[in-house]
């Protein structure tokens, strides 16, 4: 397996509060962050199975996608995309997130928006393995009981002296791992990229503490959606401290981070972790968009 290199960077230090990111983006330039922790054990499962393919679900700009179809490549597995959007088959200008998959070997398969609600469906993955055979299936976003088991080796002994750890939440498995492995007097922060409660209910599936709870004022309009004031806290935030943060996750989750220090959240001389979960591949095809709208980039 890939060997881990992790760094906790101090952001701010003061007399009230001590921020700290956990650069889980340096584990590897592809399969980075909460990505490579999901992946570890389902690949370590597809290989004592002898699968030799793995069958994934996700969007256009999905870090998922382009992790698997890395990994897919790097450990011989043939790799197949279930991609959401079927007009998105009739271009041959695919976004970098798509090229880079297509580059690593991966084949995809696009649906229609109302087709792909059914991933989770009997009939329909009995339908893919009719389609395409024998393979070892991955959920959208990683997130299953071994993705659970990989996540939570994120917090290391020396994070359970934290009073918060702040996590992006996306399908909600990161954080489920992040509150297994806590401490109960730690406080879990979840920052949803999507609009919605749901994450409340899938959460409770995976995870088996208390000490946590979503902060859903900070999705900017909801997943993908991009304002221009976040923006610019991205690229502020790069040149004060040399961090980069993509503007799906992570970058929401340090600007609500900042917003609760603003408005007093956190008490005096808290210790607050912030786990930078990667996913800044997204940055190239999120500029595209940014740059057809004549809208500001985030610098790279």
């Amino acid at each position: 397996m890939i060997n881990i290199n992790i760094e906790n960077q101090k952001v701010i230090l003061n007399n009230s509060f001590e921020l700290i990111v956990k650069r889980e983006d340096l584990i590897h330039p592809f399969i980075s962050g909460n990505k490579f922790r999901k992946l570890k054990y389902n690949l370590l499962r597809a290989q004592e199975i002898n699968a030799n393919a793995l069958l994934t679900f996700g969007g256009a700009y999905s870090n998922h996608i382009a992790a698997v179809a890395y990994a897919g490549k790097a450990y011989g597995y043939k790799t197949v995309g279930i991609i959401r959007g079927e007009e998105l088959q009739s271009r041959t200008d695919l976004n970098p997130t798509l090229a880079f998959a297509k580059r690593c070997g991966m084949n995809f398969k696009f649906i229609s928006r109302q087709e792909y609600r059914n991933k989770a469906d009997d009939n329909f993955i009995d339908k893919l393995k009719t389609e395409f055979q024998a393979f070892y299936l991955i959920p959208e976003g990683g997130t299953n009981t071994l993705a659970i088991k990989g996540c939570e080796e994120i917090l290391e002994p020396e994070d359970l002296s934290f009073d918060y750890v702040c996590c992006a939440v996306g399908t909600g498995g990161t954080i489920s791992g992040i509150i297994n492995a806590s401490n109960d007097n730690q406080n879990i922060l979840g920052f949803p990229a999507l609009k919605g409660d749901f994450l409340q209910q899938d959460i409770r599936k995976f995870a088996n503490r208390d000490n946590w709870e979503l902060i859903t004022d900070y999705h900017f309009g909801g997943y993908g959606k991009i304002k221009p004031e976040l923006i610019s806290f991205i690229n502020e935030f790069k040149k004060r401290y040399n961090i980069p943060l993509d503007p799906i996750y992570t970058g929401k989750m340090m600007y609500g981070i900042f917003d609760l220090i603003e408005k007093e959240f956190f008490p005096p001389n808290s210790k607050i972790l912030a786990i930078h979960t990667g996913g800044l591949q997204g940055i190239a095809g999120v500029n595209e968009l940014l740059k057809r709208k004549n809208q500001p980039l985030i610098d790279v």
